[in-house]
Order: structure tokens, then C-alpha cells, then sequence
């Protein structure tokens, strides 16, 4: 239910009662309604599942309240704890210096808050954040972008980013037609209002394409963590520690592969 294997979640455990600052058990008082371990899954399961409340206290037979208060005390610990694990922009850079680097932009789907009209997303038709995924050739990332409105396109999110400054430093780049419009990333043709596109034009595309198929698939493996891939349902200012959890777990879990 966490996404986490048992050596995975024992590693967890240790690393999040380390920045505890009292011991999850007292010893003395009311004790906790779910152990430790049982409350990582809530945590980590809500990430990687995204189900309701009601239903994981269904599954624990707590109250809502309790998996509520759970989710939000662990989730900005899980947050820190695999803080190590998601690389830095100057990590990224080196990874990627020389090499052929591809580009992704995509969003983070929330619900629509009143209020907050920034986070409309005319490409995707939908309310949440966007960022930037960098991948290799063979599809693994090496750098998440942190969140933006989902009103900021591609472009946007790259200007002065360390997303620009990590492919600039890479050997080439691929992405899609959102990237049109720099000098250091191939895209592929955009169709002219004048005419069709030509043959050649179609072979070049379906060649970036093919190409560009790996970072594609490796945002579809970020968005197992579902809490990334559906509607964002906790209070709007609990997203970014919630956002960075997910990919930290995403990234502690590749570090076992």
C-alpha cells in the first residue's frame, strides 16, 4: 500500500524517527492509534495511491481525523528524510554535462480553488502545477523542476531556470514543440498556417519523436506516485512539501533498484 518494499520502508522508519523529536512511543500515556510503521504507510500510501481519507481509516479502523492528522505531521518529515535522494540542479548538471538530454514539461493536477485563477492550465484544460522533467536517452531522470502556476507555459518555466542552466551544459537536446524558439534544444516542426507539412518534415518529427519517447515514459513512472497524476485534494499550501515527498520517495525507491 506505501509503494515502498519492506527493506525500503525499515529504511524509512529509521531515517524519520531520527527526526522525531520526541520517540513515536512514550511509553506512558494514550498510546498512538497506529505504530510508526503503520503511519509511514498512511503517509506514503496517500502519495502513492492518492485514495481518501475515509478510506485508509476503513482499512487501519481509526477515525478520519486521526489518518488526517497523520498524513499531515509525516508528510513534511518524509519531505527532509528523502531530501538526499532527489538530485540537485549542480548533480543534474554534471550527469548531464556532454551528453544528450531530454526535455519534458508537465503538470501536476489540483483542484480549483477559488481565488487562485494561476493555476489554469490553457494546454492541459485543467487547474495545478507545472514543472520541468530532464531525462537521459534511456529514460532516467536525472532532474524535477520545482512547481510552478500551472499558467506558466514550457518556455516560461525554462527561462532562467536550473533547468536551462543544466541543457546548456548538456551535449544536445531533445524536447517538444513547447521548447521551440531556443538554440540549444531540437524540437520538432511546427505545421506553417500557409501549407501542409512536407515529407521530409514528417520524417524529421516522427524521427524527434522516437527520440524523445523515453522522458515521456519516465513522467508516466513519476505519476505512479498518483497524488502527482490526479486532482491535489489537501489544503493548497501543503502542496509543495507534499509534491517534494513524492518525488523524494520516488527517487529513495530508485536508489534500491
Amino acid at each position: 500500500m506505501s509503494g515502498l518494499g519492506d527493506e525500503q520502508l525499515d529504511e524509512l522508519e529509521l531515517m524519520v524517527a531520527e527526526l522525531l523529536d520526541k520517540p513515536w512511543e512514550k511509553g506512558t500515556g494514550r498510546p498512538r492509534e497506529l505504530s510508526l510503521r503503520e503511519a509511514l504507510i498512511v503517509a506514503c500510501g496517500y502519495s502513492r495511491n492518492n485514495i481518501t481519507e475515509e478510506i485508509w481509516a476503513e482499512i487501519f479502523d481509526v477515525d478520519q481525523s486521526t489518518i488526517s492528522r497523520y498524513i499531515t505531521f509525516l508528510t513534511p518529515l518524509v519531505d527532509v528524510a528523502t531530501e538526499e535522494f532527489r538530485p540537485s540542479a549542480e548533480d543534474s548538471a554534471e550527469a548531464t554535462r556532454s551528453a544528450i538530454a531530454l526535455v519534458d514539461g508537465t503538470l501536476w493536477p489540483c483542484w480549483s480553488w477559488d481565488g487562485e485563477s494561476k493555476l489554469w492550465s490553457g494546454k492541459y484544460k485543467t487547474t495545478g502545477h507545472g514543472s520541468l522533467i530532464v531525462t537521459n536517452l534511456q529514460g532516467r531522470v536525472t532532474f524535477v523542476s520545482d512547481p510552478v502556476t500551472g499558467n506558466q507555459h514550457d518556455m516560461a518555466k525554462l527561462k532562467g531556470s536550473d533547468v536551462e542552466m543544466i541543457l546548456k551544459q548538456a551535449g544536445g537536446v531533445l524536447g517538444d514543440k513547447g521548447f521551440i524558439g531556443t538554440d540549444y534544444i531540437t524540437t520538432p516542426i511546427r505545421k506553417p498556417e500557409c501549407r501542409k507539412l512536407l515529407q521530409w518534415e514528417h520524417n524529421w518529427n516522427n524521427q524527434v519523436s522516437s527520440f524523445r519517447a523515453p522522458v515521456e515514459r519516465a513522467v508516466a513512472n513519476l505519476k505512479t506516485w498518483r497524488i502527482l497524476f490526479t486532482d491535489y485534494r489537501r489544503p493548497l499550501k501543503t502542496f509543495r512539501s507534499s509534491f517534494r515527498a513524492a518525488i523524494g520517495l520516488y527517487f529513495f525507491k530508485e536508489s534500491f533498484a
